[in-house]
């Protein structure tokens, strides 16, 4: 038995593997684009499969003497096979391909024919007649496009970031009362509580939540029903409409058609728009991943102002030491999805005429981004913050040997001579009280009243009292 078969396509005949679903098309691609190993990603494949299967239901409303239904069932059954993961390994083009992601259009539509075909026990299905009916890849790949890009946010990364906030919130409540050194330029500042600066982390995470869900909307509307150009040709009035009514009740998401669909082929606006808010999020994650490990440094030569989970072990060839690990892992998701920003940005502004044809590359990029800015903060949630504990001995003694409240002797003794108390305390090691008193300028029980921590938690000079 021959382990290939002929296949053919408009450009004449060519031998595809025997063992495989599918055809011509998918396979000069594989032959042409032998380039990286970077595949379509597995969300993108899903929306294609998704796409496939309401484009056959709403053509078999619109069209039922073309989408018959007998094809519409075969349609839907093996659409239905690939979403359950039965075909993973039929599609197998790089990312690195035509830059409208034509092949993969197509390598949809064939495994389909053929999956169809196979189950029919005939060749009923066509995958360009049948299969792309009242489709142009120039539609469907962007339309996959977003339906992926709006459901890994929504099912993914907006579930994710929720426990991750739903966690700080947890970690203020469990954390009021205790004081602590504020840090600026890396360097002693003013009083701060620690749920106070944990509420700082937890609104980051809320400001990128709102971003997320303010990018989401665009993404909902879909260019399916405009074809090569725009136009729509070759395509049933109301076929957008219908297909994007199917995606809606396969997916429990808004999904619907393009106001303007000649925009819609030719702008990337609302995923690089969308992309930005992510990159928001890793900047966010990354500000909080470096307070963590730089609290919980040391054990005993670093700040060692926090406890995180001792996960594995650190070193290969020091015994006992511990790292933040999972802090490292979120901050290079970070970098990688600050990188990929750039990426989409630049493939964005590459729109010309009547396509942008820089499809792939936006679609590996932010669904990789999305991808591991999900499962970063399920990991960094998990395995990081559920088990981050104050070292409150160490923060006590470090607001004790802090110089920076001097600033609330300001309003009594004014600036300079409270620039002058914390060089005189530094400088010969007196505390702030005891440097006060030498210098005359308060008797240290009056400056011990008004450098209690806990009354510069809040706006509002502190209360001046007589030491008499």
């Amino acid at each position: 038995m021959s382990q290939f078969r002929t296949e053919h396509d408009s450009m004449g005949e060519i031998a595809v593997p025997a063992d495989h679903a599918w055809g011509a098309q998918t396979q000069r691609s594989l032959e042409n684009f032998p380039i990286g190993r970077e595949k379509m990603p597995p969300e993108l494949l899903s929306a294609f499969a998704l796409l496939k299967k309401a484009a056959a239901e709403s053509n078999h409303t619109l069209l039922p003497s073309r989408m018959t239904d007998e094809k519409r069932r075969l349609i839907v059954r093996a659409a239905d096979a690939i979403l359950r993961g039965e075909y993973r390994d039929e599609f197998p083009l790089s990312v690195w391909q035509t830059g409208s992601g034509t092949q993969t259009n197509m390598n949809f539509n064939e495994v389909i024919a053929h999956a169809g075909n196979a189950e029919a026990g005939k060749d009923l299905l066509h995958p360009n007649d049948d299969v792309n009916l009242s489709q142009s890849s120039n539609d469907a790949f962007p339309a996959a496009m977003r339906i992926s890009a709006a459901s890994i946010l929504s099912k993914e990364v907006l579930p994710a970031l929720e426990n991750l906030i739903g966690r700080m919130k947890d970690l203020e409540e469990e954390n009021r009362g205790i004081l602590k050194t504020g840090r600026t330029h890396l360097q002693d500042a003013v009083p701060i509580a620690f749920s106070q600066e944990i509420s700082g982390w937890r609104g980051m995470l809320e400001g990128c939540r709102e971003a997320i869900k303010t990018a989401l909307p665009p993404l909902f509307s879909l260019p399916l029903g405009a074809t090569a150009v725009g136009t729509g040709l070759n395509s049933p009035r109301g076929f957008g409409r219908e297909a994007a009514r199917a995606l809606s009740s396969f997916t429990g998401l808004p999904f619907r058609e393009a106001e303007n669909k000649f925009r819609s082929l030719t702008s990337l606006d609302d995923l690089a728009f969308a992309h930005g808010a992510l990159k928001a999020l890793a900047a966010s994650l990354m500000k909080i991943a470096n307070d963590l490990r730089w609290l919980a440094s040391g054990p005993r030569c670093g700040l060692g102002e926090i406890i995180l989970p001792a996960n594995e072990p650190g070193s290969s060839i020091m015994p006992g030491k511990v790292n933040p690990t999972q802090c490292e892992a979120i901050a290079m998701i970070a970098v990688q999805v600050m990188g990929n920003d750039a990426a989409v940005g630049f493939a964005a502004s590459q729109g010309n005429f009547e396509l942008n044809v820089f499809l792939p590359v936006t679609a590996y990029n932010f669904l990789q981004s999305a991808r591991l800015l999900a499962d970063g903060m399920r990991s960094f949630e998990k395995r990081a913050l559920a088990g981050m504990k104050p070292e409150k001995a160490r923060m006590e003694e470090n607001l004790q040997k802090t110089l920076m409240t001097v600033t609330a002797l300001s309003p009594r003794i004014g600036y300079e001579r409270a620039a002058e108390t914390a060089k005189t305390a530094y400088r010969e090691g007196l505390t702030l009280p005891e440097a006060a008193e030498k210098l005359g300028f308060l008797k240290k029980e009056e400056a011990s009243a008004l450098l209690d921590p806990a009354s510069m938690l809040s706006p509002g000079e502190p209360e001046i009292r007589s030491a008499d």
